[in-house]
């Protein structure tokens, strides 16, 4: 009976044993699936900001790229060219010559050659503390927000694990109800503000510029005439841009005054004449012409109503 029992608990011990290893492989692939590590890394790039995102009580790891790039613009060097050397600037005080870049301080005109100085450590003692966190803290309607407003344009990524759920959520739940979530975060020791929204599967945040940075328009419009236009102009008008409009697609917007530059280029490395540039003619100096505002409205809708009609996007 005892040997019985020996061999029947030892039964069960058998048993539990690959259960157990079972469990333990799950757990330690759900552990390294739900670290939060991630290759901050996407296609190349690396995040300029790593931190959470938080709702409320919700934190989500993510990580922030930026959405633009400037590669594609041309830019050059400035070259001596009896000597064919690159020209180089110098920190100089008028009298004195070169300086150690040890002894530049920065300076603050407060009136015409009156200067408040600091010290580059007294600078850095009132950078900002880089906070970790993005807490949406108020929520407006896409549309609301004036463009103008608008800064640069970022792409927020969350990291693998547990995040995903939430920023899923999150993304859903801005789409659902057509708005933006607002915040604060610090980027390299500038505080900026945050716009949030839903960008395919994931999320784009905007900054935003604060108050005391965009001028306002009522003085650039004073003079302006507000009377109501004729009504026969606002029609053709109207009716041209209907004919003109079309889904967006900024490929059918060339550079092609950097392709023009390109060009040159391509053209004075291979020992060949250079490619000539045209330009827009210049408007007579003579005063403007007096227009017949109705005449010129109806000849572009006849050349609107002339051209092939832009397929409709699917």
């Amino acid at each position: 009976m005892a040997a019985r029992k020996t061999a029947a608990k030892t039964g069960k011990s058998r048993a539990k044993k690959p259960a157990a290893k079972s469990a333990k492989k799950a757990a330690a692939k759900a552990k390294s699936r739900w670290s939060g590590k991630v290759s901050k890394s996407v296609g190349g790039a690396r995040p300029i900001w790593s931190g959470n995102l938080r709702l409320a009580l919700v934190m989500m790891p993510v990580n922030v790229y930026p959405a633009t790039k400037s590669g594609a613009r041309i830019s050059f060097h400035q070259i001596h060219k009896p000597s064919g050397k690159r020209i180089r600037y110098e920190k100089v005080v008028p009298g004195m010559g070169a300086v150690d870049t040890d002894d530049i301080v920065k300076g603050f005109e407060i009136s015409k050659g009156q200067y408040v100085l600091l010290d580059p450590d007294e600078v850095d003692a009132v950078k900002l503390e880089a906070k970790k966190t993005l807490d949406l803290i108020q929520f407006v309607k896409q549309g609301d927000i004036d463009p103008i407003w608008f800064d640069r344009p970022y792409y927020v990524v969350a990291e693998d694990g547990p995040a995903e759920e939430a920023y899923g959520v999150l993304r859903d739940a801005l789409r659902a109800s057509g708005r933006l979530g607002l915040g604060q975060l610090v980027m390299r020791g500038r505080e900026y503000i945050a716009a949030l929204k839903p960008c395919g599967k994931g999320l784009l945040m905007e900054t935003l510029r604060f108050a005391d940075e965009v001028s306002s328009a009522a003085p650039y419009f004073a003079e302006m005439d507000t009377d109501k236009p004729d009504s026969e102009l606002l029609k053709l008008a109207t009716e041209l841009i209907d004919r003109k409009s079309a889904p967006f697609d900024p490929k059918k917007f060339e550079d092609k005054y950097t392709e023009a530059l390109q060009d040159l280029i391509d053209r004075k490395r291979k020992g060949k004449a250079p490619l000539e540039i045209e330009e827009d003619e210049a408007a007579p100096s003579g005063g403007a012409k007096v227009i017949d505002l109705v005449e010129v409205l109806k000849r572009s809708v006849r050349g609107a109503e002339k051209a092939p009609a832009r397929r409709k996007a699917s």
